[in-house]
């Protein structure tokens, strides 16, 4: 598996950070269930933008990226991640090869040389036509273009643009989530994909092309192939062993906005040199800050290493896990880390792991027992317990992280839950209930190893700390499945550490704007433009009777993920979702076809009526309905949970 390998231009913020923790948590789980895993990341570091800024920093561009790729791998190693090799595109083997693949294409006859005449976007390194342009501007970084005109080489696209379209259709799990694949489809392969240039000549930061050595390689092809020369693959046909094992790969985990680069032009070169195919691409989306993307000009640009110092690490690396979801862009604030560490992670976790370990202390001098005496409330916290892992497991498989980590997040809430169902205070004050006493603790100690075995992934010194704590070794993924295995007798730590300390958001935020002033100023300067805040549109419906909690109560209201969604033949306004609701799949037929296009609605969370009785609509069967909100001119919005919660969560 891999990332995609980090353009060292600069310190990378959260958002770039975010993709390594992700990826991470991937491999630190396939571990967990027992996989060989080989986990691939670095930087690419050639370009002309590299070029311009180590000459306006005074630096060649190699003490440049030098520098630069220090400063990546300081944080990847920061946030604890586990790769397994850390790739850089100025290493002399990568470069090597790079030269053989770029005359093995060219022998071949895939690359040719001509001009390139368009408008160049140096950010990007991007060359477009006029119609690509959007405002006259580069369509992928909205920057300025200039007009460029060079000689180059080409890469021979349209030769394998019909090829590429047979795999994507006899391979729909290719491109995750599948709304990926449609824009994919849509806007490149159907209009005609254009030759790509691949060398140029206009700077010199580059892998130069050795028979025409005016030429250094373009940065897609040098770049991109990294996934390959990196395991020791030869051009040449001498391949080392690593590559032989560990290609194709599982997966490439990269940012939604170079899909394009990883679904279409990666898969054409290996088709070209005769390689099969990564068995899955998956494009997740951007973490956002208040909304939009962070920029040093807008001044909201959040660094990994500033939110450590403030949280931990395992608390950003939670948050950031979490927050995301499986297809949207995610959200991050200094206000929204205060909250998620001190509700989920200092309230629930902590808390929990607290609780339990002084209350070993109290009643039995810390040594935790199994009494022998159960009762019918236990079976349902082990019930919750040992599913919890074949349920994150599921989620995990399918990129859906957010929905894991809540699962995860389920088996502490219940073992909260039991302390107030069997509340042991109560239980400590009758001496005829010392047994059940010891089996209520011993049980909480048990879920509480398997809970922390599990979120490991996500949270990995948190989770040496909690099993250090109880006295408990990780469990395997298969051990994790069965309750009881803890030892009894086993004493947990005199002293409890306290795991996540309550953060106070307004000192938070005094020590945010005296570490970045111009953050406050810019807050103040956008509040002074806004002005009072308008008054909300005030919308009025005709009322219906009033009805009773009982007439409330008959109606079950569930939370529900699409999984497909296609558009109703012979209507215009109809959609057919696949609706998943917990343990059942459902089919729903809405009117929302004017406000939401079927690859919208693809990954979505939605409220749904559960137990409306099944009708059909258009002739087709629906079983539910997706609960919307209406404005005054009739436009729908799909009621969404304002946080992540698993399908199947119940809405009351």
């Amino acid at each position: 598996m891999t990332t995609a390998i980090a353009y060292a231009s600069g310190k990378p913020h959260i958002g770039n950070t975010y993709e390594i923790v992700f990826a991470d948590a991937i491999a630190r789980f396939k571990r967990f269930e027992g996989y060989d895993v080989y986990f691939q990341t670095g930087t690419d570091e050639h370009g002309q933008k590299i070029e311009i800024k180590a000459r306006e920093a005074g630096m060649s561009p190699k003490e440049y990226v030098d520098k630069v790729a220090g400063e990546i791998k300081r944080i990847w190693d920061l946030m604890d991640t586990t790769y397994d090799n850390f790739v850089r595109t100025t290493d002399p083997d990568h470069e090597k090869q790079v030269q053989k693949i770029f005359k093995k294409l060219y022998d071949q006859g895939d690359i040719y040389k001509g001009y390139y005449e368009g408008m160049y976007c140096t950010p990007c390194e991007s060359f477009w036509t006029e119609s690509q342009l959007v405002d006259g501007k580069c369509p992928d970084c909205g920057r300025p273009v200039k007009p460029a005109r060079e000689e180059a080489y080409f890469f021979k696209m349209s030769k394998y643009a019909d090829r590429l379209m047979k795999y994507y259709d006899e391979h729909p799990e290719f491109i995750q989530p599948v709304s990926r694949k449609n824009e994919m489809v849509n806007n490149f392969l159907k209009p005609g994909l254009q030759d790509l240039c691949v060398s140029r000549t206009s700077f010199k930061w580059g892998i130069p092309v050795d028979f025409d050595p005016k030429h250094v390689v373009y940065v897609w092809l040098d770049a991109l192939t990294n996934y390959i020369t990196k395991i020791g693959y030869d051009a040449d046909g001498n391949s080392s062993e690593l590559f032989k094992k560990n290609w194709p790969a599982d997966v490439h985990i990269i940012g939604k906005d170079i899909i394009r680069f990883h679904t279409i032009y990666w898969p054409i070169f290996l088709m070209a040199l005769g390689l099969p195919l990564p068995k899955k691409v998956f494009g997740h989306p951007w973490l956002l800050q208040s909304g939009g993307k962070m920029s040093k000009s807008k001044g909201n640009v959040i660094y990994a290493d500033e939110l450590v110092d403030f949280f931990g690490v395992d608390a950003v690396r939670y948050f950031v896990l979490h927050e995301m979801p499986y297809e949207n862009d995610g959200v991050i604030s200094w206000e929204l880390m205060v909250e998620r560490l001190n509700s989920d992670l200092a309230n629930i976790l902590g808390n929990l792991v607290n609780r339990t370990v002084s209350m070993s202390n109290k009643y039995f001098g810390g040594v935790v027992s199994n009494g022998g005496v159960d009762e019918p409330i236990d079976e349902d916290l082990k019930k919750v317990v040992t599913e919890t892992v074949g349920k994150a497991a599921e989620k995990f498989d399918t990129y859906h992280i957010a929905d894991g980590i809540s699962e995860m997040m389920n088996l502490f809430r219940r073992c909260n839950k039991y302390i107030d169902e069997t509340m042991p205070w109560v239980l400590a004050k009758d001496e005829s209930k010392k047994d059940r006493l010891a089996t209520v603790l011993y049980n909480l100690v048990d879920s509480i190893a398997i809970g922390a075995s599990m979120i490991e992934c996500v949270m990995p010194s948190t989770a040496e700390k909690i099993l250090s704590q109880i006295n408990a070794k990780k469990r395997t993924f298969e051990e994790c499945q069965t309750f009881g295995l803890y030892e009894s007798g086993t004493k947990v730590t005199e002293k409890p550490e306290i795991l996540f300390e309550r953060q106070d958001l307004e000192k938070v935020m005094e020590k945010v704007h005296a570490l970045h002033p111009e953050m406050k100023e810019k807050e103040e300067e956008q509040a002074e433009v806004a002005g009072p805040a308008e008054k909300a549109e005030e919308i009025h419906v005709e009322e219906k009777p009033e009805i009773s909690f009982e007439d409330f109560g008959k109606m079950q209201f569930r939370v529900g993920e699409v999984l497909k969604c296609e558009a109703v033949p012979k209507s215009k306004k109809l959609l057919c979702s696949q609706v998943k609701v917990g343990d059942r799949t459902m089919q729903i037929v809405s009117g929302i076809h004017k406000y939401y296009t079927p690859e919208e609605m693809v990954g979505k969370k939605v409220m749904v009526l559960v137990n409306l009785k099944p009708a059909k609509l258009a002739g087709v069967l629906s079983e539910g309905m997706l609960l919307c909100a209406e404005n005054t001119d009739g436009s729908l919005a799909l009621l969404t949970p304002e946080k992540d919660m698993p399908s199947g969560a119940e809405i009351s």
